[in-house]
């Protein structure tokens, strides 16, 4: 039997988000949500990659909202699409940086649902202590398009406490300043 080609959605197979199947799940989510209450859905990873254009595709998008009832039909939207959907943030890897509320990015609003980039500070602080080549690509991208300054990002990270990493047992504080200090070290070269 053949094998499916990349991206193909036979055998089970979901298909690589781009940007125009991010623009189809943010339809899809603001169709399904409930009432007329609003919400708000925030775009994390290499969702924000794909819809500022950095890169053509992503493996699954990741949202996050304090409203799990937005995701009520989610299952179904999956399916419906072929994507595949995870719910995280930054935090979930790396402590919090103060101010993360106050710098989501915003990027539309379909129906009663406001779309953002979540922090893209938090964003790149997570993508820096993964370490990945396409995070580390991304990261870059965070600093060039000026959505980040790198001065102001290092100050909001050395400003971690810290007891904030006590949470994350995997990462110690000298560890992190290190990878976020050389990583702007060759972003500047």
């Amino acid at each position: 039997m053949p094998v499916p080609p990349p991206g193909s959605t036979e055998a089970g197979l979901r298909r690589r988000l781009t940007s125009e199947g991010l623009q189809e799940l943010m339809r899809e989510l603001a169709r399904s949500a409930m009432g007329r209450r609003s919400y708000r859905v925030y775009l994390v990873g290499g969702g924000t990659a794909v819809l500022l254009g950095w890169r053509e595709s992503t493996i699954d998008a990741d949202l996050y909202s304090n409203s799990d009832e937005i995701f009520r039909d989610i299952q179904g939207i999956k399916e419906r699409l072929q994507l595949n959907v995870e719910f995280v943030r930054p935090e979930d890897f790396v402590p919090a940086l103060a101010g993360t509320a106050e710098r989501h990015v915003f990027i539309k609003a379909e129906g009663n649902v406001s779309y953002y980039h979540y922090d893209p500070c938090a964003q790149l602080l997570s993508k820096i202590v993964r370490g990945f080549r396409q995070d580390l690509q991304d990261a870059e991208r965070f600093l060039a398009t000026g959505m980040v300054g790198a001065e102001h990002f290092r100050a909001l990270v050395h400003e971690i406490p810290e007891s904030a990493y006590a949470g994350y047992p995997a990462l110690t504080q000298k560890a992190v300043m290190d990878a976020v200090d050389a990583f702007l070290a060759r972003s500047r070269s």
